[in-house]
């Protein structure tokens, strides 16, 4: 139940900062690679920057979640990491690592096309 709290706890936290962010540019992980594409072969440099930011801030929340679940599963003594717990933070942390991934795919093509229209890369 414990572990159950700490992910609803951290969910809330991206919720809260989704809702924070407004109505700007978000990162979706599940648009399809071709749609990225193509959107970001019609986007103003300007817009492209909003999409590059969106995704970086969406890598550094997962990284961030995933530090907090590695140091949870530091806390587990060594006898129990085979036990349920353990394995439950081990499939969350899996999760989140696929996730970032796909993140990470979708920044770098917004972060090239910006770079091929020389748009400004500080910050990225």
């Amino acid at each position: 139940m414990k572990i159950v709290r700490k992910i609803s706890f951290c969910l809330l936290l991206v919720l809260c900062s989704l809702v924070v962010s407004g109505c700007g540019a978000k990162a979706d992980e599940n648009k399809p690679l071709s749609e990225v594409k193509a959107e970001a072969e019609q986007m103003s440099v300007e817009k492209l920057r909003q999409m590059a930011i969106a995704y970086k801030d969406a890598v550094l929340a997962k990284r961030g979640e995933v530090e907090k679940f590695t140091g949870e599963l530091k806390d587990i003594p060594i006898a129990e990491m085979l036990g349920g717990e353990a394995k439950q933070i081990k499939a969350e942390i899996e999760n989140l690592n696929k996730s970032m991934s796909a993140i990470k795919e979708r920044f770098d093509i917004y972060y090239k096309k910006l770079k091929e229209k020389g748009g400004d890369l500080s910050g990225l």
